[in-house]
């Protein structure tokens, strides 16, 4: 059974997240999300595409204006 961390997201619950600016620099896990069970933090460079993926757990990040 999968329970949630003091109102935390459980970490690669979802394959694709919107971010915005004032999310930079992005990393992955994010700051939500339980990191016990996750990767370590990976800082990813989104800022010249717009997009981003973890190479880790294959999470896609899209900038959002």
């Amino acid at each position: 059974m999968i329970t949630r961390a003091a109102g935390k997201n459980i970490p690669n619950d979802k394959d694709k997240y919107d971010v915005t600016h004032d999310m930079l620099p992005l990393h992955c896990p994010l700051p939500e999300m339980s990191l016990w069970n996750s990767h370590p933090r990976v800082y990813l460079p989104i800022e010249k595409t717009g997009e981003a993926k973890c190479p880790y757990c294959g999470t896609e990040y899209t900038l959002k204006e």
